[in-house]
């Protein structure tokens, strides 16, 4: 599976983006799908997650009630949007998919089999 983050920009605060991860070569259908972010000499950190089939949501108590993930239309369609955004909310992110995630370790990356490559989000205060 191939993963394309896309839809990261320049904000100010208090503003929001909507970030899409696309995949090819297979389907959501199977999959927990993931953002994690990371700042420069961080490890990256988790935000979200949604189990495709269920549609059940997982968020890091950072963006809970400011971020949401969802299916896309599509099967291979994932997005987050992401409203009120703080300057801190400025990282690189990553989307990611895994087959074989249960709760306890679906907020952590070791966890996730593929990778898109990283959009970049920053927010100025």
């Amino acid at each position: 599976v191939q993963l394309q983050a896309s839809g990261g920009g320049a904000v100010q605060a208090g503003g929001s983006l909507r970030l899409s991860c696309e995949a090819s070569g297979d389907t959501f259908s199977r999959y927990t799908v993931g953002w994690f972010r990371r700042v420069p000499g961080k490890e990256r950190d988790f935000v979200a997650a949604i189990r495709w089939s269920s549609m059940i949501t997982y968020y890091a108590d950072s963006v809970k009630g400011r971020f949401t993930i969802s299916r896309g239309n599509a099967r291979n369609t994932v997005t987050l949007q992401m409203n009120s955004l703080k300057p801190e909310d400025a990282a690189v992110y990553y989307c990611s998919a895994g087959s074989s995630l249960i709760t306890s370790n679906l907020r952590q990356a070791a966890g996730y089999d593929y990778w898109g490559q990283g959009t970049q989000v920053t927010v100025s205060s």
